[in-house]
């Protein structure tokens, strides 16, 4: 009897057949999150949306680690102040990038890229997917557009630089960097001194202007399928109310004495740049008897404010985020849905 055309194939195409399933059961174990495929989400969003919340839920459902992106939460010891994740839920689901420094250090955005790239690498060689939230726009806008390989700061030079502003004053700084970097001069204002320093050091330092070094850059996330939340409340209204209810919790939990242990210590100061974030730079003009308990209030949740509105001006100007309401009592299903329209359909559930 004559095989059937189904037997032949098998016969004679059985090796390729065997090769493709192997190859379709490979690409499917890819895309459901280990190394095979990279992906990212990105969830961003005004101080006081509820991110972290969001975040937590969504990495309870979804083969995520968590890493934060927050320029103050890197910083040890000040928690109440940066609403850190508590330390049980930090054990019941990973998180990077906190508690990293001692808020004595500094910390840039070079140095978030490198630390969060590394983060990343690791969450996906143990087969899940990185969700980076928070709301430091900058360390966003590093990541997903790259940062030139400047030169660090040399202190010779900035001291020399502030020698000749201090005998001819800024503006004849700003026209000598006009004159070896006329497109850094056109966006830095005259009245910025510390980006006409930076930017005439770097010039000084690499003999090449900081723009042209400004061009050469390799974003973290290249090669890397991203998608990108922004998420808030509906209502400008919405969102006040929910600062100003979080501060005053801020304040029951004991963010004052957490500042106080701070301004204990004999290596901090109010110029620190761990102290001048929001509410932590109040709460340390109040405790140096600079103003009253009610004054430092307003002073911090108006401030918050101000930050959450620049933060909602810099999301704007993305154009591939996906804005979700915040308030919605099923926003985490929402982003469910929406990473499957993306692609991420096939990714495990935990």
């Amino acid at each position: 009897m004559r095989a059937a055309p189904t037997d032949r194939a098998s016969q004679h195409g059985g090796g390729r057949g065997r090769r493709s399933q192997r190859a379709a059961a490979t690409s499917r174990a890819s895309r459901r999150g280990v190394p095979g495929r990279r992906c990212a989400l990105l969830l961003m969003g005004p101080t006081g949306a509820g991110k972290s919340d969001l975040a937590i839920r969504l990495a309870s459902r979804l083969p995520f680690e968590i890493i934060s992106v927050d320029s103050a939460q890197v910083y040890r010891g000040m928690d109440i102040g940066t609403a850190k994740p508590d330390r049980q839920t930090r054990q019941a689901i990973a998180h990077h990038l906190i508690d990293i420094r001692d808020p004595a250090m500094s910390y840039s955005a070079g140095e978030f890229v490198r630390d969060a790239n590394q983060a990343m690498q690791e969450v996906w060689q143990r087969g899940r997917q990185p969700l980076l939230v928070g709301g430091t726009m900058l360390y966003f806008h590093a990541l997903t557009s790259g940062l030139a390989e400047l030169p660090e700061a040399d202190l010779r030079v900035r001291e020399q630089i502030e020698a000749q502003a201090a005998a001819g004053g800024w503006a004849a700084v700003h026209r000598e960097l006009a004159r070896v970097d006329p497109a850094a001069a056109a966006r830095i204002h005259v009245n910025d001194p510390q980006r006409i320093q930076r930017a005439l050091e770097v010039y000084r330092v690499t003999g090449e202007p900081i723009t042209r070094l400004q061009q050469s850059r390799s974003p973290a996330l290249a090669g890397v399928d991203v998608l990108e939340f922004a998420v808030a409340p509906l209502e400008r209204a919405a969102l006040h109310r929910r600062i100003d209810a979080r501060f005053q919790a801020m304040l029951a939990a004991g963010f004052l004495d957490e500042v106080r242990t701070l301004r204990e210590r004999s290596d901090l100061s109010a110029e620190h740049p761990s102290m001048r974030a929001v509410g932590y730079r109040q709460a340390w003009r109040y405790l140096a008897g600079q103003c009253g308990l009610e004054e430092v209030k307003a002073q911090a949740i108006a401030a918050t404010r101000q930050l959450a509105k620049r933060q909602l001006t810099w999301l704007r100007r993305r154009e591939r985020v996906n804005w979700l309401d915040s308030m919605h009592p099923d926003v985490a299903s929402k982003v469910i849905s929406a990473l499957s329209k993306g692609g991420f359909a096939e990714w495990s559930y935990v």
